[in-house]
C-alpha cells in the first residue's frame, strides 16, 4: 500500500492524448519535475466517471499553469478510452491523457485495485515533482470528487513545497483554508501549545 511522503512507483504503460488523437507509451517518470494527479476511475462508459473526468477538464488550465499534468487510469483498454472519448459528451471535452491499465498493474500498485470487481477504485493521488506522493483520497465508486476541493489541497501543497520547513519554524496549512488566505507561521518553542 502506498503511503503519503513515499516515492511515487514508476509505471509503464499505454495512453490516449486527445489533444492530439494519438496512443502513446507513457511512464510517469517521463514527468519528473512536474506535479501529476493521477485520478483513477472504475470504468469507461460509467455515468459519476464521466463526471469525475469533465470535471478534472473544467480546471486543466488552472492546474497547468501550475505545472501540473493529469492523467486518468482505470483498467479498461486503450481502445475504450478512445472511443468514449469519441462518443461521450462529457469525456470528448478532455484534453489531458487516459491511461490504460488493462493488466492491472497501476491500480495494484498504488492499492486501487478493488478486489471483488476487478475494477479500479475511485480516488485520487497527487504527487510532487520529486516523485513523492503528497495526497491520496479513495472515495465510494457512486460519489463523484470534488475538483475544486482537490485543486486547493494541490496549490496547499504547492505552497508547502515551495516554502521547505526548518527544524525551528515552519508554516502550515490550516484547514478549510483557501488559496489568499493566511497559512499560520509555527515557530519553536514559542508556539508549543498556542493554537
Amino acid at each position: 500500500m502506498i503511503e503519503v511522503g513515499a516515492p511515487a512507483p514508476d509505471f509503464s504503460a499505454k495512453a490516449f492524448f486527445p489533444k492530439e488523437n494519438k496512443i502513446k507509451s507513457i511512464k510517469l517518470s517521463d514527468y519528473k519535475g512536474k506535479w501529476v494527479i493521477l485520478t483513477f476511475h472504475p470504468g469507461d462508459f460509467t455515468f459519476v466517471c464521466a463526471t469525475d473526468l469533465e470535471a478534472f477538464q473544467s480546471r486543466y488550465s488552472d492546474f497547468s499553469k501550475n505545472n501540473v499534468e493529469i492523467l486518468a487510469v482505470s483498467t479498461d483498454s486503450i481502445y475504450s478510452h478512445v472511443v468514449w472519448w469519441k462518443t461521450s459528451p462529457r469525456v470528448s471535452k478532455v484534453e489531458y491523457p487516459l491511461v490504460e491499465d488493462q493488466k492491472k498493474e497501476i491500480s495494484s500498485q498504488y492499492g486501487f485495485l478493488n478486489n471483488i470487481t476487478g475494477m479500479t477504485k475511485r480516488g485520487t493521488v497527487i504527487i510532487d515533482p520529486d516523485g513523492v506522493i503528497q495526497y491520496i483520497s479513495s472515495f465510494n465508486d457512486r460519489l463523484g470528487k470534488d475538483v475544486g476541493h482537490i485543486y486547493n489541497a494541490f496549490l496547499g501543497l504547492k505552497y508547502i513545497y515551495e516554502h521547505p520547513a526548518k527544524p525551528e519554524e515552519f508554516d502550515i496549512i490550516p484547514a478549510d483554508w483557501k488559496p489568499g488566505k493566511e497559512v499560520l507561521n509555527i515557530k519553536l518553542p514559542r508556539d508549543i501549545g498556542q493554537l
